[in-house]
């Protein structure tokens, strides 16, 4: 063989042997979990890192193994299969175990969950929870927590299931000022809404079809009530404004009182009705609220249906991003806590604790406006005795109290009967419009309880 052709030979021989190298690499590091439940969301993380596991570790360079799974009752019946070894009832051993690298809290409360969330941070151990309530109530104090012991909390799950909206919030729009967000939050009351609208039933018998496909609890209050969307409203205000807003200083408001009648005449006037989380800065304060509203149905939040969530944010400089998907279920929930997994085994290989931090101290708006001083434009309807004189004393206590009428919308042919009577208002304090509503209820031709909804014009 000619030299040159050897030499080329050699060298080519040389390149494999480093490009195999190259290929097998270091040892990739492992990462223990502890999973501390393993209900529905528990079960779809175990079946996630079966499915994905390996390929999660090639893209991060890191091995995720499961280390342990703590339960209440090892004998019940799951979606996944666990192996006899893994399962323990003792989860603060769990916890505790040294060979345990990241804690995975998926138990759901907020007592156990709240000792397993603490007793964790205090061992300086990450911490990846989708524990709603137990952010929303006790959030302060835990990030205290990670702040003295040095370890981090990821909560991507907590909010809208699989939509990264936290990541998106604390990092993607850390450049910007957040001036609104407005999120369709809770896939209960969506699918409620959306049934209403698109088969006329009424409340209950919607209610009952999303208990039937699984959408609602069989005690919905949480969902029907607002209390679900609330949780998410105020960690995505806190997030948004870098002050931890407490769930009693958010309006809430729930959907029971909507009836078919209302997203009738809405869709008449232009608009369909959504349960809207509704984060908005009003000069040096933040108006936090969740309540029905009547959305334009040009706005692309009107398109959000059945069980889906989105939210609308709206920063100084990027302007408006929209993030929709699923908002609850297993796959849904158990995706983001595997994004959050990713993101806490990439942190412990490079020994990273630099998380951008949810409060920034110097940039604090920590002051939340109350609800009497928040202002909007309403839809009011009436059940009122069709008789002459009616109208004119509505219309003098709207105007004793500076709300002025858009319009009015009354079926013709009733006189002496009981009908709707639809009235779209100005702009008013949520204070003044609440008072004229209590004169307008003593009214003698008034003869049912007035139905009134904000309307939200995204201005």
């Amino acid at each position: 063989m000619p030299r040159l052709a050897r030499r080329a030979a050699r060298k080519n021989k040389l390149s494999q042997v480093r490009f195999a190298v190259t290929l097998r690499g270091p040892e990739m590091r492992k990462v223990n979990i502890g999973l501390v439940g393993c209900g529905t969301v528990g079960s779809g993380v175990v079946n996630g890192l079966a499915h994905n596991g390996a390929l999660m570790g090639s893209r991060l360079g890191v091995r995720l193994s499961l280390g342990g799974v703590a339960v209440r009752n090892p004998r019940k019946a799951r979606p996944t299969r666990l192996a006899k070894g893994l399962v323990t009832t003792d989860w603060e051993a769990l916890v505790r175990d040294p060979k345990i690298d990241v804690v995975v809290e998926l138990m759901g409360g907020t007592t156990t969950a709240r000792r397993v969330v603490t007793e964790a941070l205090k061992l300086g151990k990450p911490v990846i929870t989708a524990n709603k309530a137990l952010i929303s109530a006790h959030g302060e104090s835990i990030f205290r927590l990670v702040e003295k012991n040095g370890g981090n909390l990821y909560y991507e799950a907590s909010v809208a299931g699989g939509i990264p909206i936290i990541k998106s919030l604390r990092e993607g729009l850390s450049g910007n000022r957040i001036r609104r967000l407005y999120g369709i939050l809770n896939g209960t009351c969506n699918y409620i809404l959306t049934q209403m609208e698109a088969v006329g039933m009424e409340f209950a018998a919607a209610l009952e079809d999303a208990q039937r496909m699984g959408y609602a609890e069989a005690e919905p209050s949480l969902d029907v009530d607002g209390f679900d969307a609330q949780h998410k409203t105020g960690i995505l205000a806190s997030l948004a404004h870098g002050f931890w807003v407490k769930p009693g200083q958010i309006f809430v408001e729930g959907i029971r009182h909507i009836t078919p009648l209302d997203i009738q005449f809405a869709r008449r006037l232009g608009y369909c009705i959504k349960l809207l989380g509704i984060v908005k800065k009003r000069g040096g304060k933040v108006q936090i609220a969740v309540h029905p509203a009547l959305v334009p149905e040009t706005h692309v939040l009107a398109n959000v249906s059945g069980v889906y969530n989105a939210i609308l944010v709206r920063g100084d400089i990027v302007g408006d991003t929209l993030h929709y998907g699923q908002g609850a279920g297993a796959d849904a929930t158990a995706s983001a806590v595997l994004s959050d997994l990713a993101d806490a085994a990439l942190d412990l290989k490079h020994g990273s604790l630099g998380r951008v931090p949810p409060f920034v101290p110097h940039e604090q708006d920590g002051a939340v406006l109350p609800m009497d001083r928040a202002v909007s434009p309403f839809y009011l309807r009436l059940s009122v005795i069709d008789r002459p004189g009616t109208l004119a004393k509505i219309a003098a206590i709207l105007g004793g109290a500076k709300i002025g009428i858009c319009s009015v919308i009354q079926p013709e042919g009733h006189v002496g009967e009981s009908v709707p009577l639809i009235m779209m208002l100005h702009d008013a304090p949520d204070a003044a419009m609440r008072q004229a509503l209590k004169k307008i209820a003593r009214l003698s031709a008034v003869k049912a309880k007035p139905t009134m909804i904000r309307v939200e014009t995204f201005e």
